[in-house]
């Protein structure tokens, strides 16, 4: 899944490609270089952030989805029941909630009544506090079980088993800490019987991590831990970087054959 932000202000690429020609651009690129699913966000959802209007959100996305979504298949991010709608009448095959479905009490609904797959990301908090002293009993636990919860009511009202993905979280209310064993723990997550989305690429937890050795792009260690996810199993990678996780991942494969 290639990351096509549309927004000012999203922690590593802000503004790089929220005007319409460099957005269908970006995104012509990202599927050409091997994304199979571009994921196109109007509005920031870093720690700190603050929430955008519906309107300003959908003026930063429709003319990108009303172009693009034409010859490449395209997944929405966004919290907004609205949004959604709007996005899946346009042709949008993959809603990705990072609130996990808990901003917008009717997206559920809309989710249902269209049919479309989607992710539940977990996240502890809002975006503007979520990075504030979070805390878990047991974080691969506590998230194993918000899934379970969640999950068991989707389907009790109708929502069909395979049109759910799930996402821990990684940054979305978590330490580094809660990140590390989230994501060598991530194979838990398994034996709920749904596809995982991982969303590493550039997160905090490299730079922690790398200390000096940090850069805006914090590529080496995307690479390192989306090649470790691969390990456990995880099927759905969201990157900035498609060509270089792409290759690694082709170098990689060949390299574990027996």
């Amino acid at each position: 899944m290639g990351i096509l932000n549309l927004t000012p202000d999203s922690f590593s690429d802000g503004g790089k490609f929220n005007k319409k020609k460099k957005g269908i651009s970006h995104a012509k690129n990202l599927f050409k270089s091997g994304a199979d699913i571009i994921d196109v966000g109007g509005e920031s959802t870093r720690p700190g952030s603050k929430p955008v209007s519906k309107k300003e959100e959908w003026d930063r996305i429709k003319e990108i989805l009303k172009d693009v979504n034409k010859k490449i298949p395209l997944s929405l991010d966004t919290r907004k029941s609205e949004i959604m709608n709007k996005g899946i009448q346009l042709g949008v095959k993959l809603i990705n909630d990072v609130s996990g479905l808990s901003y917008d009490s009717k997206t559920v609904e809309v989710l249902k009544k269209s049919r479309t797959p989607f992710v539940i990301q977990h996240s502890q908090g809002t975006p503007e506090k979520m990075q504030k002293n979070p805390k878990y009993e047991n974080e691969l636990l506590d998230i194993y079980d918000f899934f379970e919860q969640k999950i068991k009511f989707l389907i009790s009202i109708g929502i069909k088993h395979n049109n759910i993905m799930i996402d821990p979280g990684i940054g979305f209310g978590k330490n580094l800490k809660h990140n590390m064993n989230l994501i060598r723990g991530v194979s838990i997550f398994h034996t709920l019987g749904f596809p995982i989305l991982l969303g590493l690429s550039r997160k905090k937890f490299i730079k922690d991590l790398s200390g000096k050795n940090d850069s805006k792009k914090r590529l080496g260690g995307t690479v390192a831990s989306s090649l470790y996810a691969i390990m456990q199993g995880v099927q759905v990678l969201r990157i900035h970087d498609v060509n270089e996780l792409t290759q690694s991942i082709k170098v990689f494969k060949e390299l574990i054959k027996n």
